[in-house]
């Protein structure tokens, strides 16, 4: 097993430091966001290029830092469709340099018709919309073959792929041996369905057998008629039950510790570990 954060929950700008918070926290492994850590590097084309991806890779080998997943996320459903391809660029740029990043899979969620809200919108649900997300992930997909990638596709309850099955209805159709599944129970609940999330959590593993490469951690409490993120071991979820069923899955997964932030690092990464240790 390895425990990941991403590098802007981490507090800290650039590289260096980064660097120097993870060795401080004891952290081998990160989901690498660089535009959200990096001010010299922007979410535009272009803004990443060999030079740039070649020095962040080596810093972190170097550092023995890994990058089980690079974040390069967008909204492919989004209603100004100039922003739309410019953002499959950037995801472009970052399958081509993904290889000098030190990670070969590129990450997004399938978006949502609120543009830059990523919130429900009853037009997600339709078949319009999951037409638009195969088009846009085949498209990607097709471009990661040509330069040896991989991309991963997260579903979430407010957007496109709202649930397990249209997810599977989304990778079924894309039809390509170039796309993963990123997974997290949080995302695919709300208060109509957030007690059954082990049953969820259950579903996934069986649907998507050998292609979860990477699981989202987090917890919840379910406040005034709403459900909020905590983090892992501040909330409902029963750890031993979710650990247990990602290990029994695979002993080697890689759990980022995704919006975990501050002084709750270090705890919450000695809590999983010990979780894991008795599961």
């Amino acid at each position: 097993m390895k425990i990941a954060f991403r590098t802007h929950d981490l507090g800290v700008k650039g590289l260096e430091g980064a660097i120097e918070k993870l060795h401080s926290c004891d952290i081998s492994a990160v989901q690498l966001v660089a535009y959200k850590f990096m001010d010299e590097i922007k979410y535009v084309p272009g803004g990443i290029d060999a030079v740039s991806a070649a020095r962040i890779g080596e810093a972190l080998k170097e550092a023995g830092v890994a990058v089980p997943l690079i974040g390069a996320y967008f909204n492919p459903v989004h209603s100004d469709k100039n922003k739309v391809a410019a953002c499959k660029e950037v995801f472009k740029d970052y399958l081509k340099y993904s290889g000098l990043l030190g990670c070969p899979i590129v990450g997004s969620e399938t978006g949502s018709f609120n543009d830059d809200k990523w919130t429900y919108n009853p037009k997600n649900r339709t078949e319009e919309a999951l037409r638009t997300v195969i088009s846009v992930f085949s498209e990607l997909a097709a471009y990661a073959r040509t330069v040896g990638a991989l991309v991963g596709m997260e579903g979430a309850a407010g957007h496109v792929c709202y649930d397990v099955k249209t997810l599977k209805r989304a990778y079924d159709a894309i039809a390509s041996d170039n796309v993963r599944i990123i997974f997290d129970i949080y995302n695919y609940l709300d208060a109509s369905n957030y007690k059954n999330y082990l049953d969820i959590l259950d579903e996934g593993l069986e649907t998507f057998a050998g292609k979860i490469v990477v699981f989202h951690i987090k917890d919840c409490v379910f406040e005034d008629g709403k459900l909020k993120q905590v983090a892992p071991g501040k909330g409902m979820f029963d750890f031993d039950k979710i650990l247990g069923k990602i290990k029994a899955y695979d002993k080697d997964a890689v759990l980022v510790l995704e919006g975990t932030t501050g002084e709750d690092i270090v705890p919450c990464k000695q809590f999983i570990i010990n979780k894991w240790k008795v599961v």
